[in-house]
């Protein structure tokens, strides 16, 4: 601030001036002067310091202060516009958060229906149309197939000379003469006097040295530990008593008086420890019998555990003081054991105590029919498994779980084709059946362990005709023969040159009674029509089941056939299970097999109560869901403003109102996504009404998505410019700055500097006052 004293300085210059009597001196005069014009200076440096712009008004500078005003003033319209700009971001986030959920919701639906669809059927019973085909099955709809060969009439497949050197009849056995080992008289090897043998012998003699027995204590033919491997199985002596039957292991029996066998046809033969108790050569042959398969046991009495055999002419014998042995049919006989063992019965000339083995292969006889089958041999006919198994057909161990024999009969079936036959009893005939049952020729019915065996009408059995094999089939197919073992060879199946591992033999077919026909449907609920033609399955022909369900299948039927009855059914497939063959909704039957056949009368549909229930509660569910889609349309509003019901936002960006965006509104109700609710008993009732409803849930979260991305491209652009405007006003108020504010730390300088020139002005015009008040000294 200027000092008052400077200012009453003026004043008095400036009222001096207007007086003419008052004279100032020229030094006194220029610093007057000067300090007027240093306050002047200082006045305007305070103001901009006060104020912070150097231009405050027009008279400062008029095109900076007109421009800045302009600037402040566009700054300030589009300021204002700000806040319209930010009410529209919020409206279009609001719009897009609905579509989110309205998404939700849609998706909610779509599981609904999804659940719909995984439901049992709404309808017990399809629409359908039937017919029977006589001898029609999944493999070959053309039914009853007549077939024929070149080497027989009627359905014989071959005709061929079995193996062996004498042609076969029905009565030949499978099995072969049992092989044997014959021993006559006794050597013994200690006593001078032979020993008169019969089954009754005694082994040994207890109590010492006498000839009942075919050795005594004093020698080591049969001792205490000492065996003969019969067959693979074995057989042990024991010098101890023979147990009761309480100490007779569990599944062991006493297969007579003095031999313990098990269950793998192992036995022990007790020698006793006293005449009466001593085992004898019977006892002996027993053993040796069930070890070899001569004998089998057949039941166990459970109280004294004695065991029954059988095995008639295979068992062992003694004539004439001749000791046969004898083999079961299913495999040769051999017999090891010391020397003197051996020669005791007559079987070897050698003596002492090596280990001897002496063997006897079976044979073949003119009631043979081949060579001899092997035990576990087997055929594969036709898929099905005949096995051969060394053992009598009255064995009831023979019989396996679940098969039945046939009355009379040498072998059992399951009754599912599958066979056993028994080589010990069984004939060519018993073969033939069993054949028949895989081939189907023959079919069998198991009662507890009984087998019923029929030949269905229009089948012909194999047999044997003069001398040669004729083997039949019951079914469509061919038959193909495998082996295992010498099955094949043993009956002449292995081929002329007696090397091939299976045989085959075709049949030429005629056609069945729908063969060449043509079956015709409509096309059913915008299906594509069918129109098929039955025969091999080749050259666009229909044979199989599965063959016609994929003509059928893109006229939305399916088909099933009854194997036992040959009934063929038609029916609407599960998408249309509530819609009617040959009605309004298409599926009407023709073709030739319609006036061949009759078919039955297109039935209606008949709806399962409790799938119809479960199928109208999710109709229930799936309602709920569409009032929350219109209740969630109408509440996704932002300051009055609903993008999805309807409403438009308008945006103005600049000042002069020509920059603008409208972005028009949508109806997301569910009429305006195009669903609406359902009705029950009408929708959801079956998978064609549940996949209409799919189908435009799917289009309404197609329409969701789409909108989304147009409120969010929107709210990009409505983003942008907001972000545009806010940096304008920055850049406008910059302008508006550079044009008026004053540089603070020039105008304090100015500041300083006039502050420091007044004072020195002050000083100046002292010194000038200094002079004239000498002058005035000097006038006093």
């Amino acid at each position: 601030m200027v000092p008052q004293s400077i200012k009453k300085i003026a004043v008095a210059h400036q009222e001096g001036s207007k007086m003419s009597g008052i004279v100032l001196s020229n030094a006194v005069r220029q610093n007057l002067s000067s300090l007027q014009a240093t306050a002047d200076l200082l006045a305007t440096t305070q103001s901009r310091l006060s104020s912070g712009k150097k231009v405050n008004s027009a008279l400062d500078n008029p095109t900076n202060f007109f421009t800045a005003s302009g600037l402040d003033a566009r700054s300030s319209d589009i300021n204002n516009l700000l806040d319209g700009i930010g009410n529209g971001v919020q409206i279009l986030q609001a719009a897009n958060t609905g579509i989110t959920s309205l998404t939700k919701l849609v998706d909610s639906a779509k599981s609904i229906a999804n659940q719909a669809l995984q439901t049992v059927s709404g309808y017990s019973t399809k629409s359908n149309v039937s017919t029977t085909i006589t001898g029609a099955t999944a493999n070959d709809l053309r039914g009853t197939t007549s077939y024929s060969s070149t080497s027989a009439a009627g359905n014989v497949l071959y005709s061929g000379a079995a193996g062996g050197a004498t042609a076969a009849t029905s009565a030949a056995t499978l099995g072969g003469t049992a092989g044997s080992l014959v021993g006559s008289g006794v050597v013994n090897n200690n006593l001078t006097v032979p020993v008169a043998i019969d089954s009754t012998t005694r082994l040994f003699a207890a109590g010492g040295g006498g000839t009942a027995g075919l050795t005594t204590q004093a020698n080591t033919t049969f001792t205490d530990g000492s065996k003969l491997s019969v067959n693979g199985k074995t057989i042990t002596f024991s010098a101890t008593a023979v147990p009761g039957a309480s100490a007779v292991a569990a599944g062991s029996s006493l297969s007579s008086t003095n031999v313990v066998t098990d269950s793998g046809g192992n036995s022990t033969v007790y020698l006793g420890t006293a005449a009466d108790s001593a085992a004898t050569v019977g006892d002996l042959m027993a053993a040796i019998d069930v070890a070899s398969g001569a004998q089998s046991i057949t039941a166990i009495n459970a109280t004294t555990k004695i065991a029954t055999l059988t095995g008639g002419a295979g068992a062992s014998s003694i004539t004439g003081g001749t000791v046969t042995l004898k083999s079961s049919t299913g495999a040769d006989l051999s017999i090891s054991g010391t020397a003197d063992m051996l020669a005791s019965l007559k079987l070897t000339a050698s003596l002492g105590s090596s280990v001897t083995t002496v063997a006897a292969a079976r044979a073949t006889s003119s009631s043979s029919l081949g060579s001899l089958i092997e035990d576990g041999s087997t055929l594969n006919v036709n898929g099905k498994t005949i096995t051969f198994k060394n053992t009598l057909s009255t064995d009831v161990n023979a019989i396996p779980t679940g098969f039945g024999k046939p009355s009379g009969a040498h072998y059992a079936t399951d009754g599912n084709g599958n066979s056993t036959v028994f080589l010990q009893d069984a004939t060519a005939a018993d073969m033939l059946s069993a054949i028949d049952l895989a081939t189907g020729t023959k079919s069998a019915t198991i009662a507890t362990s009984v087998a019923t065996v029929t030949t269905p009408a229009g089948n012909v059995a194999s047999t044997v005709l003069s001398g040669a094999l004729k083997l039949s089939t019951g079914t469509a197919a061919d038959l193909s023969i495998t082996g295992t073992g010498n099955a094949l060879a043993a009956l002449g199946l292995n081929g002329p040159t007696g090397t091939d591992t299976s045989f085959n033999a075709s049949r030429t077919a005629s056609a069945g009674n729908v063969s060449g026909k043509s079956l015709t449907f409509t096309s059913f609920k915008d299906g594509a029509a069918v129109n098929v033609t039955f025969g091999d399955g080749t050259n666009g022909t229909v044979k199989s089941l599965a063959q016609l369900n994929t003509a059928l299948a893109a006229n939305n039927m399916v088909a099933v056939v009854d194997n036992a009855t040959g009934k063929l059914t038609i029916s609407a497939s599960n998408d249309f299970a509530s819609h009617t063959l040959g009605s309004s909704d298409g599926g009407a039957i023709g073709g030739t097999l319609s006036s061949t056949l009759t078919f039955s009368s297109a039935s209606a549909p008949v709806a399962d109560t409790n799938a119809q229930n479960t199928r109208a509660g999710l109709v229930k569910q799936y309602n709920d869901i569409m009032d929350q889609i219109k209740t969630t349309a109408q509440d996704a509003s932002f300051n009055g403003v609903n993008l999805l019901d309807g409403d438009t936002l308008k945006l103005v960006f600049n000042e002069t109102g020509k920059s603008t965006i409208s972005i028009q509104g949508v109806s997301y109700n569910p009429t305006g996504l195009g669903l609406s609710t359902l009705t029950s008993g009408t929708d959801f009732i079956d998978n064609d009404a549940t996949n209409s409803v799919l189908a435009k849930l799917s289009t309404a979260s197609t329409t969701l998505r789409s909108q989304a991305s147009a409120f969010g491209s929107n709210l990009s652009i409505v983003q942008a410019r907001q972000d545009f405007s806010k940096n304008l006003i920055n850049v406008l108020q910059t302008g508006s700055s550079n044009l008026t504010l004053a540089d603070t730390n020039e105008e304090a300088a100015n500041s300083q500097a006039l502050s420091t020139r007044q004072s020195i002005a002050v000083s100046a015009l002292s010194l000038a006052n200094q002079s004239q008040q000498g002058v005035l000294q000097l006038l006093r």
